[in-house]
């Protein structure tokens, strides 16, 4: 019976030894299998250390491949606490080289964190600063690569490249919509420490970072810096409110300069009104584009075959009455009788406002709308405003007159530029754009609608405009021996009340070269200049015949001398054209040159075999020509 039950208990605890075996069994395979991964990393993570390494942000290019925006290394300041054995001593010697408090920094020393990384005192620290703590030799203490942005030409371009922020990363402009582009990855330092966070030998790995794409952009730098360079001395000159400067390539919308002043530099941004900072007035700013409007109606007039510009004939009076409202030229006596084409020269409201009564509502606005005015243009930049235009419902005809001669409504600058590269390029309207390139990805150019006006209406509005340079409105962006064509533009600004500003304006002019074959468009815009006579051609071609200059001198074009020949007025620089001296004479050289030109002879003889500057060269009148002689 005893030896019944002992062999019972026996077999119980047999059993029991056998489950709790295979329990343990079960148990280590699901930790060894099933749960290894995870309890692995858990294990891992509490004798892994990882210090960050920071990748470089890519490159901004311009179109040539020159660099506008690029980094500079710096340094940035961990702490492994559980290393640092004299903690009072060095957060004292870390907060005289970082220059903040000691109770600051020792915060940091005596952090119980595996791994302090010291922000933002710690951040974007100079190489004279890392050896100076390298020079500390404390153990606990390491100093990781970082980058900062480093903008080369300070505030050029800066509403358009925008800023990055202390952890590198894009808050505005292309660096915040390409920042995921220009974002690299980070690697890393990796290695295993014991219990008390000393670093185990033999352990130790690296992971190096990629670095961002870089974004090639259409500008061109030396012409941005051009653009930019005599944009700020108006600016200043004459204590503008702001300033506007657009060169396009009329051919394919890529933008080759865009400057907004006031601009700021993008490594100080937080010193700057963020009304400055976030605002690229090239297409952000709505503003009454004035007489550079009038283009628009020229073109859908010749287009419509409403106007035979050489033909046609308009009385100016100075005034025109349309529903009662009177609508005044700014010539207040008016300019008596025109050819279109005057019309045109004198930028003359009433003449405009006839061509829009004959055109009507629907016509000139099915314009407008085609060439891209009341939305925005598309272009890659953040920011655009649409402009406003009249509800074509409520559109009567005092509104199509002042529409016609651009008052009453609201566009941006760039939908101007585009507008008009449309119109002078035979018809096609672009979206302009910016970023050429993204790493090695090509951007392709984008047209949004064909066939707006023929090449006929095309080339009759380039020469008109090219008239207009040579002897209207537009004289002062006149180049001798090149074509430039063009219009002014003189719009009284509204204020906040809906009224018109006493003696505000802004005062433009956009213009393109060459008038035959057309490549670049430039446009000039002033706000509210002070001491100033208030007229886009006085204020704003001056400029833009800078600009012209600096494009023909980089790209090295060659002169036109098949343009209208300028009408001089008496406060002209005259020019005058080197006939052929060749094989004459002292003598007839003199009496061909009739005191129009100093003459330096050289060389004995009395036969000329060459001449500087050569024959067919229009030079200003009074320079000096050397003829060299037999």
């Amino acid at each position: 019976m005893f030896q019944t039950k002992q062999n019972k208990r026996i077999k119980s605890v047999l059993y029991i030894s056998i489950l709790l075996f295979f329990l343990i069994i079960l148990k280590v395979f699901y930790i060894q299998v099933i749960e290894y991964n995870k309890l692995n990393k858990l294990a891992t993570d509490l004798w892994n250390r990882n210090l960050i390494v920071k990748a470089d942000r890519g490159k901004i290019l311009d179109r040539n491949g020159k660099v506008i925006v690029d980094n500079t290394t710096t340094y940035g300041l961990y702490l492994i606490p559980s290393q640092i054995i004299d903690k009072e001593k060095t957060a004292k010697q870390l907060s005289e080289i970082l220059n903040i408090t000691y109770e600051e920094m020792y915060k940091h020393v005596t952090k119980r964190t595996s791994l302090e990384r010291v922000h933002p005192e710690g951040r974007n620290l100079t190489n004279e600063i890392k050896e100076k703590i390298n020079n500390l030799k404390i153990d606990g203490v390491y100093l990781l690569k970082e980058s900062k942005r480093n903008y080369l030409y300070n505030d050029t371009l800066s509403h358009v490249i925008g800023y990055t922020g202390i952890d590198n990363q894009g808050l505005s402009g292309l660096e915040l919509k390409y920042d995921k582009t220009l974002t690299g990855k980070d690697g890393s330092i990796k290695y295993y420490s014991d219990g008390k966070g000393n670093k185990l030998e033999l352990s130790g790995i690296y992971n190096e970072p990629e670095n961002g794409q870089d974004i090639q952009l259409t500008v061109d730098l030396d012409i941005q810096l051009s653009l930019e360079n005599e944009l700020k001395n108006a600016y200043t000159k004459y204590k503008a409110d702001g300033a506007i400067g657009i060169v396009m390539k009329v051919d394919s919308g890529e933008i080759l300069a865009i400057s907004s002043l006031p601009s700021f530099n993008p490594e100080n941004y937080q010193q700057y009104d963020e009304k400055i900072i976030n605002r690229n007035l090239a297409i952000w700013q709505n503003f009454e584009p004035g007489s550079t409007f009038k283009i628009v109606t020229l073109a859908a007039s010749i287009n419509e075959k409403k106007v035979n510009i050489f033909e046609d004939t308009f009385y100016d009076t100075g005034a025109v009455k349309v529903t009662g409202a009177t609508l005044h030229c700014w010539k207040r006596k008016g300019h008596g009788y025109q050819t279109y084409i005057q019309v045109v020269e004198n930028s003359c409201n009433p003449g405009f406002v006839n061509l829009g009564l004959k055109l009507g509502k629907e016509t000139l606005f099915r314009y407008i709308t085609d060439l891209g005015f009341g939305k925005k243009t598309g272009i890659d930049l953040t920011g655009e405003a649409t402009g406003i235009l009249f509800n074509l419902d409520k559109v009567k005809d005092l509104e199509l007159a002042t529409t016609a001669f651009g008052q009453g409504i609201s566009v941006t600058a760039i939908q101007q530029v585009s507008a008009v590269s449309a119109i002078i390029n035979n018809g096609t309207l672009y979206t302009p754009y910016i970023v050429k390139k993204i790493g090695n990805k090509e951007i392709e150019k984008t047209i949004k609608k064909e066939n707006i006006v023929t090449s006929e209406t095309s080339e009759l509005v380039r020469y008109a405009l090219e008239s207009v340079v040579a002897n209207g409105s537009g004289r002062n962006a006149y180049i001798e021996n090149y074509r430039i064509g063009g219009k002014t533009g003189t719009a009284q600004k509204v204020g906040e009340n809906g009224t018109y500003m006493d003696n505000n304006y802004i005062l433009s002019f956009i213009g393109f070269l060459s008038s035959d074959n057309p490549e670049y468009v430039v446009y000039i815009a002033l706000d509210n200049p002070k001491g100033i006579t208030q007229y886009g051609g006085v204020a704003s071609a001056p400029i833009a015949r800078k600009v012209f200059e600096n494009i023909i001198s980089i790209y090295d074009i060659k002169p036109n001398t098949e343009g209208i020949p300028k009408q001089y007025k008496w406060d002209d620089q005259i020019y005058i054209t080197i006939p052929e001296l060749i094989g004459k004479t002292k003598k007839e050289a003199k009496q061909l040159l009739n005191n129009n030109l100093n003459i330096e002879f050289v060389g004995t003889g009395e036969k000329i075999i060459s001449t500087t500057p050569e024959s067919n060269t229009r030079v200003k009148q009074n320079s000096t020509i050397k003829i060299l002689l037999n």
